[in-house]
């Protein structure tokens, strides 16, 4: 089991209602208040959970600042109320920020499933990414 300090805790706690907000937010037909809340709420708990300086050193890498742009692009966006757009800007800048993270993630689930056609899929969609 992994020990989290409190602060910790609380980026979990707050990452788990950012979430909730941008799910809740898009249910009500992309009402911008709840994705504005929901966006500050996970940027916020990402803080807690990993610090301010990892954080800022994921987010402005040479190499992420183009998926950086369009997800806090499409922060702006939203908080300027154009709901759709802002949240299309941030989907396409999360996977250009997080594209490196998708290979993991599908090889972990390929593990966990025991259905054998399921985990081989998942095992090569996770194989066929670059890890760039």
């Amino acid at each position: 089991m992994v020990s989290l300090s409190d602060f910790q805790r609380i980026g979990v706690g707050l990452v788990g209602f950012g979430l909730f907000f941008l799910l809740f937010g898009i249910l009500l037909y992309f009402d911008s208040v709840l994705l504005a809340f929901g966006n500050l709420l996970f940027l916020s708990g990402l803080v807690f959970i990993i610090g301010f300086r990892r954080t800022f050193t994921f987010f402005f890498q040479r190499s992420k600042l183009k998926g950086t742009s369009f997800f806090f692009g499409g922060l702006i966006v939203v908080l300027m109320r154009w709901p759709i757009l802002g949240m299309l800007l941030e989907a396409y800048g999360f996977i250009s920020l997080f594209r490196s993270f998708f290979p993991v993630a599908f090889g972990f689930l390929g593990s966990l499933a025991n259905i054998p056609l399921l985990s081989q899929l998942l095992q090569k969609m996770g194989d066929s990414g670059s890890m760039v």
